[in-house]
């Protein structure tokens, strides 16, 4: 079958063109897309030629998996399934994630019109949910993810390291979970989108994030610190704020350079986690904390381009035309 897809034919050249997808079988799905919700970070990297996969960054006599058609996320209306699938009907808006795809060697992909995805990565859009608002949820899980890996007690210090999306619903979930929120980022449009009650944000391009963070906390310490963005060096910096036994949270792609050293964090015996990708439980429980409003989506998309032009999209993301965070593509 043919549909069409946003492609990554290169570094920095990002097009719209047809691709080839697969029959589906009889464990799929094919869903007419309708929104697909762009994973900025990750997706730049793969653009800017930095990542093999999801997790292992292009080292030296590596090279790029281009072609490639970028992302993992999208809502739309179910077309057809297959004869194992007894769930989900043609006519139901779902959410898929990553989707069958045939260009060259990549095999799956996300901003596609016609998505043939396992039956395993899909799920329902409840009835009364904006389908614009669930079109994140891959993305979304990974800061449930982040904010939940840690055990917490209400009034504990939470700080989060990006204001990017990721570092927003971290500290939504932190927030729920009855911790103190310090959001440190770089961007006063992001950090004002903040919604979170009580929490502080901090510019660390105005202000010095320790000496701000070290007033505010006082001699409670920080019992969790997540880090969004791959900034080991933030992360150390913020270090002796940590209180003993604290919990600390690598999300953020690092690249090549993602050492820490253990005994800095045998010294106060604290915890790493390192949270990768998606599980079913978490995005179950990621879509009920969207529908039941503890999660915000909406209020953080600040663009949306026809998918048509995608080209004009990942220039905004790859070359900062203005300020964005949530970047919307819509399906025709």
């Amino acid at each position: 079958m043919r549909a069409e897809a946003v492609v990554f034919i290169g570094k920095n050249k990002a097009t719209f063109q047809e691709v080839e997808v697969p029959e589906p079988g009889p464990r799929d799905v094919v869903v007419q897309t309708k929104y697909s919700w762009i994973s900025t970070g990750t997706e730049r990297s793969y653009l800017r030629g930095e990542r093999v996969d999801g997790e292992t960054p292009v080292r030296e006599g590596t090279q790029p998996p281009f072609p490639i058609v970028p992302g993992y996320q999208k809502t739309g209306i179910v077309q057809w399934v297959g004869d194992c699938v007894n769930d989900i009907k043609p006519g139901e808006w779902v959410f898929a994630a990553t989707s069958k795809i045939n260009l060259g060697s990549a095999k799956m992909g996300g901003h596609v019109s016609l998505a043939v995805t396992p039956m395993e990565s899909i799920w329902k859009i409840p009835k009364g949910d904006d389908p614009i608002a669930i079109s994140g949820l891959v993305l979304v899980q990974v800061g449930y993810n982040c904010a939940t890996r840690p055990p917490v007690q209400r009034g504990d210090m939470a700080a989060v390291i990006g204001d990017g999306l990721v570092g927003q619903w971290a500290a939504q979930v932190l927030a729920h979970r009855g911790t103190k929120v310090i959001l440190v980022g770089r961007h006063d449009s992001r950090l004002q989108r903040l919604k979170v009650a009580d929490a502080i944000a901090i510019n660390e391009g105005k202000e010095d994030p320790v000496s701000k963070i070290r007033d505010v906390i006082g001699s409670r310490g920080i019992a969790v610190l997540v880090d969004t963005v791959g900034s080991v060096q933030t992360m150390e910096s913020l270090h002796p704020l940590m209180r003993h036994n604290g919990h600390m949270v690598s999300a953020g792609f690092c690249g090549t350079r993602g050492l820490i050293d253990i005994q800095m964090l045998r010294k106060g015996e604290l915890t790493l986690h390192c949270p990768s990708g998606w599980e079913r439980e978490r995005m179950d429980r990621t879509l009920e904390l969207i529908t039941a409003g503890v999660i915000d989506t909406m209020s953080l998309i600040t663009h949306h381009f026809p998918a048509r032009e995608a080209e004009r999209a990942w220039d905004l993301i790859l070359n900062r035309r203005e300020e964005f965070l949530g970047v919307i593509l819509e399906w025709k």
